[in-house]
């Protein structure tokens, strides 16, 4: 009698069926079956044929369903690569990665597709530029390229270029709104070939989708993450569009980099990957210039809006944190009923309370930090925990009633903007929008032409589009990005940068406000000088050992004061030569405490190892949890 191991979309590794004689023909790896889990039937996928079965007594399989495998074996060994790899069992993969359409189907309701609000114009690409990678899927041969376009709208059209003339292609995008926009521009010459895929859509409108795929009626799948594990029975492309973007990485349950599981899929379905990036990751440029990945050049010549510097020590301001030079561009633009952005990455009235008597800051009792007015609400709130409490009339340390606020957010900005200017901005940030509606109706607010001036948050950037006519933005306070402790801080700043301005009109211009306007940074975005950036950024991480010279991996601790430190101690037995650094103690958002050891190492292998001792460790520490953060940034 033949045996299978199936795995299920929970957290466990496969389980072993038999397969009855009435199912062996139908039966196979990939296949969709329904077999006894528990006091239930449960559907599960075939991953494997089971040659040395385990003792005892093994259950059969219910049913088979369908005819073809629902996933291939490029899949499946993406499957097996990534449960080793981010040292997690296959079945929360499963569960956590893959659609759960693949297993519950919803039936879908009658909707028509609504047209993209803003029509995303695609620019012609030469042929030259896309015949390498058209040569590569001829010949069934797997290669990653690196392609950076000057902007998004380049990636798009070169994107769309390569979709004219190719089948079964996976195009992925971080953002729900990029991949609609994107949807709708190929949908016009390509028709019902393409189909979306993302977090947002109906269950419904996903179950159908993945039916057309299954049965080939489409061939093409645009969307987000969950794209990627689209059941395509051939792939022949895949693309990552930003592909430098943190949206990629999975932050809760099994840390997974999407991008990067893009390209093993690639690698096992035997076929290119591309990634596209106007701003690439380090790590992606990195593998680029020593030849893992292949370097595409484009001969491009588009005009781009200018990068104007202030320098916030010296210049006229009409406000601390709002130089005159901002507010004269902005009344400009605004009088030739031209659309203007604000950008600054706190959201709130004022960053910190301060006593002027004894120059105490209100901050977090949990958390450490300074805490921030919502003068909406009457209350100061911790931004990272989310505790709050009411604006107090006295300092806590000397009571003294001399209290200043300090620093601006969105709802500052906002109020300053208004007074200054005579016109009432639109607020885009978290604060006003939380679920997906408020989102939703806000970036629709932000569309219309009447909302001339727009103050938000990184949140913005993500989700407006940059056909949405802005003429000029301000980026008002950078250098708190130049100055968290991250050895990704640069790189995140110029990706930044770099997507504000893609949100400009190219007869526009951007206005950065910093106090540090040496940083050879700054002249690079000016000059839109990328690789210059990217050298000057590799050897600095190099002389540091820090990745892409190096590698991580982040081992979180909670609910045990005393395991953090027994871990250590394991590690260091396990691995002398291991860098460790911690166990330190954070704050998670949820207001509890938790503890990072930081482990860095050249060999993935060994960082693997630790990780796996680590975990033995814990299994029977009371009241802990422990999870892996494989390559945390």
């Amino acid at each position: 009698m033949p045996y299978f191991d199936v795995l299920f979309p929970i957290n466990l590794g496969p389980l072993t069926y038999s397969c009855p004689d009435a199912l062996i023909k139908s039966a196979g790896p990939g296949m969709l079956v329904s077999a006894p889990l528990r006091k239930t039937n449960a559907l599960g996928v075939i991953i494997r044929n089971n040659t040395a079965p385990p003792s005892g007594r093994i259950r059969e399989i219910s049913a088979v369903h369908g005819n073809t495998p629902l996933l291939g074996k490029g899949l499946l060994k993406l499957l097996a690569w990534m449960s080793e790899y981010y040292i997690a069992s296959a079945g929360l993969i499963l569960k956590q990665a893959f659609p759960k359409e693949l297993f519950t189907r919803t039936k879908p309701k009658k909707t028509a597709v609504k047209p993209a609000s803003v029509e995303l114009e695609l620019n012609p690409v030469p042929e030259c530029d896309i015949a390498d990678i058209h040569t590569s899927m001829a010949q069934n041969k797997y290669q990653t390229f690196l392609v950076r376009p000057t902007s998004a709208l380049h990636e798009y059209s070169y994107a769309a270029a390569l979709l004219r003339t190719s089948r079964n292609v996976i195009v992925m995008l971080p953002e729900i709104t990029q991949a609609d926009s994107f949807y709708h521009a190929v949908r016009k010459d390509l028709g019902d070939r393409v189909c979306l895929m993302h977090s947002d859509m109906s269950a419904g409108r996903r179950s159908k989708n993945i039916d057309d795929i299954i049965s080939g009626r489409c061939d093409i799948v645009i969307g987000t993450r969950v794209s990627l594990f689209a059941p395509l029975k051939q792939v022949s492309l895949i693309v990552v569009i930003h592909e430098h973007s943190g949206s990629f990485k999975v932050e809760e349950g099994v840390r997974i980099n999407i991008r990067d599981c893009a390209v093993m899929r690639g690698f096992f379905e035997k076929v290119p990957v591309v990634l596209t990036s106007a701003a690439p990751s380090l790590d992606s440029w990195y593998n680029a210039v020593s030849g893992k990945y292949r370097l595409i050049r484009l001969n491009e010549n588009a005009r781009l809006p200018r990068i104007k510097v202030v320098n916030m020590r010296f210049a006229v301001k009409a406000r601390p944190y709002l130089s005159q030079t901002v507010v004269d561009g902005a009344k400009r633009y605004t009088q030739q009923e031209k659309r203007v952005m604000f950008v600054i990455n706190r959201r709130g009235h004022s960053t910190m309370l301060h006593c002027a008597e004894c120059g105490s800051i209100e901050k977090c009792t949990v958390c450490g930090i300074p805490m921030v007015l919502h003068k909406e609400s009457t209350s100061i709130l911790c931004h990272y925990c989310g505790k709050t409490r009411p604006v107090p009339e006295f300092c806590q340390r000397c009571k003294s009633p001399d209290i200043e606020l300090l620093g601006a957010g969105t709802q500052k900005i906002e109020e300053d903007i208004a007074a200054i200017i005579g016109i009432k901005p639109v607020r885009f940030d978290s604060d006003m929008a939380k679920k997906k509606s408020e989102i939703k109706a806000l970036v629709e607010e932000a569309a219309l032409n009447s909302s001339q001036i727009i103050v938000g948050t990184k949140m913005m950037t993500k989700r407006i589009s940059r056909l949405q006519a802005f003429f000029m933005a301000a980026i008002l306070n950078i250098d708190t990005s130049l100055s968290v402790p991250d050895f990704r801080a640069r790189e995140k700043a110029f990706q930044d940068i770099m997507a504000v301005r893609d949100l400009v009109q190219p007869e526009g211009e951007v206005i950065i406000q910093t106090r540090l306007p040496q940083d050879p940074l700054f002249r690079h975005c000016k000059d839109n000088n990328y690789p210059a950036f990217a050298a000057e950024e590799l050897s600095i991480r190099k002389e540091l050992d820090f990745p892409p010279y190096t590698r991580l991996l982040n081992i979180l601790i909670s609910g045990n004061q005393q395991l953090p430190e027994k871990i250590v101690n394991i590690i260091r037995e396990s691995a002398e030569d291991i860098e460790i650094l911690g166990p330190s103690e954070i704050a998670t958002r949820k207001g509890a405490v938790e503890y990072s050891v930081l482990l860095k190492h050249h060999d993935r292998k060994v960082l693997h190892a630790a990780a796996g001792a680590a975990l033995n460790a814990s299994r029977n520490a009371k009241e802990s949890i422990v999870r892996v953060d494989v390559d945390p940034y």
